[in-house]
């Protein structure tokens, strides 16, 4: 197997605008979802050195763009993942709103590319096109969108798309505007990712299955003398021990009963989306085979549309399966968990060091600031020393370490 990885990664969180809580499918353990509690998450995320959080988009979430107006002001370094939507949104208007979002947060957005996937909520949002048609329309807005973003005035006659002399008179803060990022898994997405955006995403399939897309796309972008970055889109429950890890997942699903699973069953079999389908595939709507590979676990997916799988274990084990879809290629791991703003700094104390990242100049300024007093160190020991590095405890050990 070819290796594609490199030390150079970078670690997105999530921000839970579509509601949150300990418990997946239930009210039991719910979480007010307000202002004040986005800006703890992001202000976690900026403080622990993530590289961006991703806003998700669609009906059942707040709307990314003003969620992330209101948080760029209180974050440093924090970039934004935030959504462009062709069909819902004209070119030329997405161009003037990534540009000023830009420029207010100092060059640190970066732009999601979703077609969306679920015909009910299409037509909703006035949108009643085929599966191939907003993939044409996707083509045409990106045709627009991005030259737009890199100075043009444009003239553009498509099939669903006419404009002309479509400009901005106020640029963007990155040249040429904000890197792209897109996840499908169709035939249609799969060429839209190799001829136009940046970073090709796809939600956490077990390897052998991510290894075989990303060839896919790597090798349609080669035809068009491309390359891509890649990422990939988990959730993660990392403990200290494997067995707290796995009955963690077991609590996150306590409260799901055969009823909930079976409306979000139904929900998830509507859709047109080929990467919601491989999802669905990973379970079958059944809670009796959710270990589908080495630490990673579809009992998400059970009532949650999009990302259905998390990486489960203790940090080695998290790290481990982190390095090995590193080694295909993959430098953006956006991940997210139950609740968000505990699991941001759990993820940040476990896992990250066990990683080799490379963190960007500001934020490598920033760690060296922080580090000359504030550590992380522990508590003061009487109030007079530091404390010192503990040996590692062993996992045979832990239980009575913590007594």
């Amino acid at each position: 197997m070819t290796v594609y990885g490199n030390s150079d990664i970078k670690l997105f969180w999530f921000l839970p605008t579509h509601g949150e809580g300990h418990y997946l499918g239930t009210t039991k353990g719910g979480r007010p979802v307000d202002l004040p509690y986005l800006q703890q998450i992001a202000l976690a995320a900026d403080n622990l050195g993530y590289h961006g959080v991703l806003i998700p988009t669609g009906r059942g979430c707040e709307d990314p763009w003003l969620v992330a107006s209101a948080l760029v002001s209180v974050t440093r370094n924090l970039r934004f993942l935030v959504a462009v939507r062709p069909g819902l949104q004209p070119p030329s208007l997405a161009a003037r709103m990534t540009a000023t979002l830009d420029r207010l947060s100092e060059g640190r957005v970066l732009i999601n590319v979703v077609t969306g996937g679920d015909p009910v909520e299409n037509k909703g949002d006035g949108i009643f096109l085929s599966h191939a048609d907003r993939y044409q329309l996707t083509r045409e807005f990106l045709d627009i969108y991005s030259r737009m973003l890199a100075g043009e005035k444009v003239d553009y006659q498509g099939k669903h798309l006419q404009v002309e002399g479509a400009e901005l008179l106020f640029p963007p803060i990155q040249e040429n505007g904000p890197p792209l990022y897109f996840g499908g898994s169709s035939e249609d997405a799969l060429d839209v990712a190799a001829q136009q955006v940046d970073t090709y995403l796809t939600w956490g399939e077990p390897p052998e299955l991510v290894a075989e897309k990303l060839q896919q796309v790597r090798e349609r972008a080669a035809q068009q003398g491309r390359t891509l970055e890649y990422g990939i889109r988990l959730h993660v429950i990392v403990r200290e021990t494997e067995e707290e890890a796995w009955a963690a997942a077991d609590r996150l699903i306590a409260y799901l009963d055969d009823d909930t699973i079976a409306q979000a069953q139904k929900i998830f079999s509507r859709m047109d989306s080929a990467g919601q389908a491989r999802m669905n595939s990973l379970h079958q709507g059944s809670r009796d085979n959710l270990r589908i590979g080495p630490n990673l676990w579809a009992g998400v997916g059970l009532a949650r549309g999009g990302a259905g799988t998390a990486l489960v274990g203790n940090p080695e084990q998290v790290a481990e399966r982190i390095r090995e879809y590193q080694a295909l290629g993959i430098s953006n791991f956006i991940f997210s968990g139950y609740p968000h703003l505990e699991e941001a700094h759990r993820f940040a104390e476990l896992v990250m060091p066990l990683l080799q990242i490379n963190p960007a100049q500001e934020n490598q300024h920033r760690l060296t600031i922080r580090s000359a007093n504030t550590g992380p160190f522990g508590e003061t020991i009487g109030g007079g020393e530091r404390p010192v590095t503990q040996p590692q405890v062993s996992q045979e050990n832990y239980a009575s370490a913590k007594l």
